[in-house]
């Protein structure tokens, strides 16, 4: 009544299970099993899944990535999918690289292009009109690759000041950035910028064949060969990447070559850009639309007496990886591309939630070695059973379509794929690589059983299903111990329960520290009375040094073979220049 609608916890959870398990041979009992599981909060599909599932049109899917084609009817044609797809629920991530810039000859006219500036400008206001059938905004993330001749307009779209025509105030967007960009950065040389149609094999190179046929297109444009083309000084393309990241929050940076050197499916594509939350790397191509499915292990939800419960977390995570295995059957599929990539390939990303609740049962400061130390081997268990449930998978229902000539048919695991990516860059990588587990037996397993899924894991935001669970989102360090936040529920206080209960078992907790931390933002740092360890344990994310961040994310991701989606806080009032 009224567009108000209610649905009780118990029915929301049995619906998603019964919706989850329809097409399962013992329906009832794996019901039961993924109820016991979501209800739990032990793991929780994502947002699109527990909108949809058990519904008349169950579109569980979270995200959804295309690369947009260099001709009118292709663009349009790519609109009205983003369209389709976000009416029910999905978020969009769209590779722009190939698209002509600025200036670059019309042939069928005899004109020169707009770039790709304008359309982006569409793809702006189609996601303000389809907003997810009303339940969430709709969102859609726009990559482009660094050599592209309209980067620096690309840079600007989400200023306030300038052209409203070329403002996209409402989309996000991202740097698709190579390697060989950041080495010339970190050499102090030039950048040449050109346009797609004239160096279009530059789309799908990566790693040393993209440096290669990249020095030779410098060369054409330097003979004159070529005619779109700039030459600047890469610091000073990277210097406005970074100021408009500090002045707009965006466009985010994002890695061309790793996402495809570590890429399990290399073999049959190129990942050309990732989702609207940058933790999705899937190969896309004008036939093949991917789609991710994702779900999240509640990680303090397996923390027992101070330890990780290995046992309890290979139970969740086994049962969790047939959910996300029954989606990919069980999905409505809006266009026919996304069906055909989905279920050829089987991608799902199973990511983790609540780290920072995890880090506090245990007693650990974020910003410490410890905390690093737990984020590698907490990963290197959820991937290594992870990896494990898909193979065993595999066994009752078969090894996906294009698991032939994968690193996975190759036995290697992300782990190993390290080594790919150290010959492309050289000394440019540090990665530790140590290691816990018994991984050669799981190799051995994985070439006699095959594998299920092409992908298994990535870290997604969780920001809503965070909330549902009642801990920090995703592997974010704590945002403030006190604020509001607001979405289209309307708006919600929220307080750290863990840093309430602390500061009640010493006393502390009365009229006179609620006023001290409303008007601290939340913040314990400068109240007296607070002891030291407190202080350290509930530092929130702007008060800590974003390189802990940096290397907790990066001793996760030598487990995981897609990404992460990784914040850093960095406050501009406490920074000063640093000197050069």
């Amino acid at each position: 009544q009224n567009d108000v609608r209610f649905e009780l916890p118990q029915a929301f959870y049995m619906r998603v299970s019964m919706g989850l398990a329809i097409n399962e041979i013992d329906r009832e009992t794996r019901a039961i099993e993924f109820y016991n599981l979501l209800s739990s909060f032990d793991f929780m599909s994502s947002t699109p899944t527990l909108f949809n599932a058990g519904t008349l049109r169950p579109q569980l899917s979270s995200c959804y990535l295309t690369t947009i084609p260099d001709d009118l009817g292709g663009i349009y044609s790519a609109m009205r999918d983003n369209a389709l797809l976000s009416k029910y629920a999905g978020g969009l991530g769209n590779d722009w690289t190939p698209v002509r810039g600025l200036g670059s000859h019309i042939k069928g006219t005899n004109g020169k292009s707009q770039g790709v500036v304008p359309f982006l400008k569409v793809a702006n206001d189609t996601a303000v009109a389809v907003n997810q059938g009303g339940k969430r905004k709709g969102a859609v993330c726009a990559y482009l690759e660094t050599w592209h001749i309209d980067i620096e307009e690309f840079l600007d779209m989400r200023k306030n000041t300038g052209d409203d025509r070329r403002r996209t105030h409402d989309m996000n967007t991202a740097n698709w950035i190579p390697d060989l960009f950041m080495k010339r950065v970190a050499e102090d040389g030039d950048w040449t910028l050109f346009s797609p149609e004239e160096t279009p094999d530059l789309h799908d190179l990566v790693g040393l064949e993209f440096e290669t046929a990249y020095a030779a297109y410098e060369e054409k444009a330097a003979r004159g060969d070529i005619k779109n083309t700039r030459t600047l000084p890469a610091n000073d393309l990277w210097r406005k990447m970074l100021g408009m990241l500090f002045e707009t929050g965006h466009p985010w940076v994002t890695f061309k070559d790793p996402c495809n050197l570590r890429s399990p499916q290399q073999h049959v594509g190129v990942v050309h850009s990732s989702n609207l939350c940058t933790e999705i790397t899937l190969n896309t191509s004008k036939d093949e639309i991917a789609v991710c499915n994702l779900g999240s292990v509640n990680l303090p939800q397996h923390i027992t007496d101070g330890e990780l419960d290995v046992e309890k977390l290979k139970q969740t995570i086994t049962t969790a990886m047939r959910m996300l295995d029954n989606v990919i059957e069980y999905n409505y599929y809006s266009v026919p591309q996304a069906r055909n990539s989905n279920l050829k390939h089987r991608p799902v990303g199973l990511g983790i939630m609540g780290f920072q609740d995890a880090l506090y049962k245990m007693r650990l400061p974020y910003s410490t070695e410890e905390a690093v130390q737990f984020a590698d081997t907490s990963m290197e268990t959820v991937s290594y059973y992870t990896i494990e449930a898909s193979s065993d998978l595999a066994v009752e229902r078969g090894s996906y379509d294009s698991y032939q000539g994968s690193l996975w048919s190759q036995g290697i695991l992300p782990i190993d794929s390290i080594s790919i990516l150290k010959k492309a860059r050289g000394q440019y990588l540090q990665q530790d690589e140590s290691q816990t587990l018994d991984w050669e037996s799981l190799r051995d397993k994985i070439k006699s059983q095959g594998m299920r899924n092409s992908n298994t894991m990535a870290i997604a935001p969780t920001a809503t299903i965070s909330n549902i669970c009642g801990v920090s989102q995703s592997i974010e360090p704590t945002y403030q111990n006190l604020f509001v936040k607001s979405n289209l529920s309307g708006e919600f206080t929220v307080i750290n329960p863990y840093m309430v209960a602390d500061l009640k078992a010493l006393n502390l907790w009365d009229e006179v520290m609620i006023n001290d931390l409303k008007y601290y933002d939340g913040s314990l740092q400068s109240i007296d009375r607070v002891p030291e360890d407190l202080k350290s344990l509930y530092t929130t994310a702007f008060e800590m040094d974003a390189r802990w961040l940096i290397e907790a994310a990066s001793r996760r991701q030598k487990w995981i073979d897609q990404g992460q989606s990784l914040n850093l806080y960095i406050c501009l009032l406490y920074t000063s220049p640093s000197p050069r």
